[in-house]
């Protein structure tokens, strides 16, 4: 059986639908009269999540599905929002033999990680935007932050990413690493098993996310 290493979740190999584009302009001061929330929901089938992992040998990488969420969207800026994946819906996509595939992802879904049967989802809540000043119009334009749940542990978490609203469409694309030993997956950590030598894992693990989510 080939060496089994640490995917992502819910935060990396690149996926083939495109990310949108759209310019994050500074928000203004909402007040009482003018500040309305709308939430627009997420288009799973549009939406896309890979995750990369490594150990000190090798890699792996693959996918997993959004199975649900909203983007809240005050005018033209996203200003919060909660996206849930299936953690049941992990794919490898480097491994091609399906007896080997099938060994990893039940490695993956077993207690020594994810404990897909207990922990069938996991959660991240934006808890705020914030705009890069001057950033470029094909660059990371805002820095969000929210509360990532995996395995029934939440952690705050930030990262930069390109969001934006038009034509009735929101949309946020980017890249966020991810430590899994602060969610307690400290299986092959060589942070907590020193004399594991080559076989280690490596703690973090990488996301690529396109959320794409619509008003109505």
């Amino acid at each position: 059986m080939k060496k089994i290493l640490m995917p992502a979740l819910l935060g990396a190999a690149l996926l083939a639908a495109p990310a949108a584009t759209f310019a994050l302009k500074a928000p203004k001061a909402a007040t009482s009269a003018t500040a309305k929330i709308v939430s627009y929901k997420l288009q799973p089938q549009l939406s896309t999540l890979g995750w990369e992992g490594k150990a000190v040998t090798h890699g792996h990488n693959g996918t997993m599905q959004f199975a649900s969420g909203d983007l809240q969207v005050n005018g033209n800026q996203v200003v919060g929002g909660t996206v849930v994946v299936d953690m049941k819906s992990m794919k490898a996509t480097d491994i091609t033999d399906a007896s080997n595939h099938a060994k990893f992802v039940g490695h993956m879904s077993s207690d020594d990680f994810f404990g897909a049967e207990k922990y069938p989802t996991s959660t991240f809540k934006i808890t705020s935007v914030k705009p890069i000043a001057g950033a470029a119009a094909n660059a990371d334009n805002a820095t969000i932050t929210g509360d990532m749940t995996i395995k029934g542990v939440t952690q705050q978490i930030s990262f930069p990413a390109k969001v934006g609203v038009k034509n009735g469409v929101a949309a946020a694309t980017g890249k966020v690493t991810i430590d899994r030993t602060k969610f307690g997956l400290k299986y092959g950590s060589k942070t907590f098993f020193d004399s594991i030598g080559d076989k280690a894992i490596y703690d973090t693990f990488d996301l690529t996310f396109n959320v794409v989510a619509k008003q109505g």
